[in-house]
């Protein structure tokens, strides 16, 4: 980036600085946020240290913030953003994606309209609309720096060295808890894995004779047609179409290459990837996908997962958990979905499962035309310390959850409120908590930072049909469906390489992308006889594309990567 946005920036820091306003009490603990045995609970601690000294005056201020994809709107007489104002100042303005995120973040660029605060993005890191965070973080921030300490080279723009977004997953303090699995499987329905008798699943080829079977024998499933396997295909979420032939040669989510010896090479052409094209080609010539499922965008799909008439598809967990909440709502617990690890063959060890890597090129980054920098900065240092983000994970003790003998647990009537979306636009303050930066892991007094993973209350919180498929199978969750992971390689993932903007590698993965897009719908689609056909033309046109300037980025960033992550 140009020394013209670091001077204007210094310049408005100035500025800032000037003011000589105070976010009262934000930064004023350090990073060890424990609270001693006898003191004040959570949310009382969590009051304290926001809010300061009694002659300290909190002045209200408002953070507009955009956030990357739909959502609603929390409700005004929300709880903890109620507290949060009350006990830092800070109101939050949210604006949700309404439409195409390409088209959204071209606006924005083309007008410099940017809000106080958005989600990370490379277009926007691009188009310089971030400012440098690592001073603020240095000057304002300790709790923040205490908390990236183990990442921040990684943090580090490849280009020129300053930080400037702030990741919101990844970031482990302590063992990483893994009764929870958010990453990329083919999910299919509990019912069916019951109706067949509980059996290892392990091949592709395995996992589409049970979703056959069970369509045949159930066509409609509370009066809507079934529905064998979608696969979602809308705007930035296309993984759903292309990346399942890494997983099924064993290999991690790299996003549109595999990476072999340190070096990376495309997929989408590679007979492996035909392979698992060919098979849905055959599963649409028996009716297992659904005939609309390329037309759809994000909400429709959700919508018919929601039905609970989706038999299968390939996602990642994360992307549809509104879905399963909707089912479990409804009480349609047999609807929901275990992940599985497909392989081609049985001599294939599958690599779903990863060890969290920091989730770079997402989170929050403060825009150029953000009014209050350092308050913004504080805030979050702030409600990174563990009295916040209890509240943000747990709730409010004796109304969430309840603490016996130091340990953090629910009720049955605590626990329904947790997935249930109309519920949490009242309390919880997931608008903000999703993008924010973290704690992950275990907090400082062994209770897990994430409520569904606690130990104790992850099997008390199992409905007995989940608990029937668990003992069926020997497992303690469902993450013991996937293979324990290796130590992740130091340069993984790849997919969060930033090829930059107008680059000759973006210009070819973008087309790689239109290609993916225009070709395998068709190839799915069309007669056995006409399938070869069109994945030849699909892989001319590849041909014809600079994959290797995109091959070269990804393996110039990937010795980058290795090269500075390795230095401590």
């Amino acid at each position: 980036m140009g020394g013209k946005l670091i001077s204007k920036w210094k310049l408005s820091l100035i500025a800032v600085l000037s003011l000589s306003f105070t976010l009262a009490g934000c930064g004023g603990n350090n990073s060890n946020n424990t609270t001693a045995k006898g003191e004040d609970k959570p949310a009382e601690t969590a009051t304290s240290t926001a809010a300061g000294t009694d002659s300290e005056k909190i002045e209200p201020f408002e953070i507009s913030i955009f956030l990357g994809e739909a959502g609603q709107q929390p409700t005004p007489d929300n709880k903890i953003y109620k507290m949060i104002k009350e006990k830092t100042g800070a109101s939050f303005n949210f604006e949700f994606l309404a439409g195409d995120l390409n088209q959204k973040l071209g606006v924005m660029i083309a007008g410099q309209d940017y809000p106080d605060l958005m989600t990370a993005n490379t277009k926007l890191t691009g188009a310089e609309a971030f400012i440098p965070l690592e001073d603020l973080i240095e000057q304002y921030a300790p709790n923040l720096k205490a908390h990236y300490a183990d990442y921040w080279n990684m943090m580090k723009d490849p280009n020129d060295g300053h930080i400037y977004t702030l990741p919101n997953y990844g970031a482990y303090n302590g063992k990483v808890n893994t009764t929870y699995y958010a990453g990329p499987a083919f999910w299919i329905q509990k019912d069916i894995l019951k109706d067949a008798g509980y059996p290892q699943v392990k091949t592709l080829d395995e996992y589409f004779d049970l979703i056959v079977k069970y369509k045949e024998k159930n066509p409609t499933i509370d009066g809507t047609p079934t529905i064998g396997f979608e696969i979602l295909n809308n705007d930035w979420r296309n993984w759903g179409l292309f990346n399942a032939p890494q997983h099924l040669i064993g290999h991690p989510n790299d996003g549109g290459v595999v990476v072999n010896d340190n070096v990376a090479e495309i997929f989408a052409d590679k007979d492996y990837a035909k392979q698992y094209y060919q098979k849905l080609n055959e599963m649409n010539q028996l009716g297992v996908i659904d005939q609309e499922t390329f037309v759809q965008n994000y909400d429709q799909y959700l919508a018919k997962l929601s039905s609970g008439a989706v038999l299968g598809m390939f996602d990642q967990h994360w992307n549809f958990g509104s879905a399963e909440d909707s089912l479990r709502t409804q009480g349609k617990d047999e609807r929901t979905y275990v992940g599985l690890p497909l392989v081609f063959d049985t001599s294939t060890k599958d690599y779903y499962l990863d060890r969290p890597a920091l989730n770079l090129n997402n989170g929050f980054g403060i825009s150029i035309n953000a009014k209050n920098p350092e308050r913004i900065i504080k805030l979050m240092d702030t409600l990174i310390q563990e009295d916040w983000q209890k509240i943000f994970t747990w709730g409010i003790e004796g109304e969430d959850y309840q603490v016996e003998n130091g340990r953090f647990i629910r009720n049955e009537e605590q626990r329904k409120n947790a997935v249930d979306a109309t519920w949490k636009l009242s309390n919880k303050a997931d608008a903000w908590y999703a993008t924010a930066p973290k704690l992950q892991g275990f907090f400082e007094d062994g209770n897990s930072t994430d409520a569904a993973a606690q130990p104790e209350e992850y099997r008390a919180a199992l409905k007995p049909y989940d608990k029937e498929i668990l003992d069926a199978y020997g497992y303690n969750s469902y993450v013991d469906f996937f293979s324990e992971p290796e130590p992740n390689p130091v340069a993984y993932p790849a997919w969060s390489i930033d090829l930059v903007e107008g680059s000759d590698a973006k210009i070819a993965e973008t087309k790689l992308n239109e290609l993916r897009t225009k070709y395998l719908p068709k190839a799915i689609l069309a007669s056995p006889s006409e399938f070869d056909k069109v994945w030849n033309d699909f892989v001319g046109e590849i041909g014809k594309a600079n994959v290797k300037a995109y091959e070269d980025k990804i393996n110039e960033q990937l010795k980058w990567r290795f090269d500075t992550w390795s230095v401590k």
